[in-house]
């Protein structure tokens, strides 16, 4: 395969740190402190999503009194403070993945839905903020994730075509947004598989960071 891929793109929670799964459980915790019965599935539907999108969809599910804004902020509240207490946790190959990307000379961005002060608390605490050439966050873009502005605006950050980049995500918000951007989106999935509506779009997915790395010959 002709070298095309001069940087790589990488969606942080689920797919850096494995922060889905604090995701899931605090966003149903924050849910039931406002009186709402808030599941797994709700959550698994707004991974990765803006608020302007995530508002109106868990409204459609609990009403109008659903307030995302207020229990968002609960659940930052209380995820923060398991994070203060825990530390945060990376994906299996992270450190490796990135040394190999480095070492090859390739540029690396974050494109997350997070905003920007925790997606620097997040990746100091995991020790691999130093890797990013650039970060575009959440509170950066008028619309997020699942629309393509996101990795459009990592690319031009790097001073790539999206043509030239990779864009690693776990879900399937994430994949519409990086293939509808042009970048190769490449799935390495966290608390779901892969549906039938985001497997065309997938240039390769992968079990784990490890096996992306073992592979980088191939899709490079």
């Amino acid at each position: 395969m002709a070298q095309t891929i001069k940087g790589v793109i990488f969606d942080m929670d689920g797919l850096m740190l494995d922060t889905e799964k604090l995701l899931t459980r605090f966003w149903c915790e924050a849910a039931a402190f406002y009186g709402f019965d808030m599941q797994k599935q709700h959550v698994l539907g707004i991974r990765s999503l803006a608020a302007k999108y995530a508002q109106p969809h868990l409204q459609s599910i609990f009403g109008k009194d659903f307030d995302y804004y207020a229990v968002r902020a609960k659940r930052i509240e209380l995820m923060n403070a398991y994070i203060a207490q825990n530390g945060i946790e990376k994906k299996q190959g992270l450190d490796e993945l990135l040394e190999s990307l480095s070492q090859r000379g390739l540029k690396l961005a974050v494109a997350t839905a997070t905003d920007r002060q925790r997606t620097d608390m997040y990746l100091t605490k995991a020790g691999v903020l130093h890797y990013f050439d650039e970060l575009v966050t959440g509170d950066t873009i008028a619309n997020g994730k699942p629309k393509p502005d996101i990795y459009i605006a990592a690319a031009k950050a790097l001073g790539l075509p999206c043509e030239n980049c990779l864009a690693l995500e776990d879900s399937p918000n994430g994949i519409r947004s990086a293939y509808d951007a042009h970048c190769k989106p490449v799935m390495i999935p966290d608390l779901s598989l892969p549906d039938k509506q985001t497997k065309p779009l997938l240039y390769g997915c992968f079990d784990s960071l490890s096996e992306l790395n073992d592979k980088l010959d191939v899709l490079l």
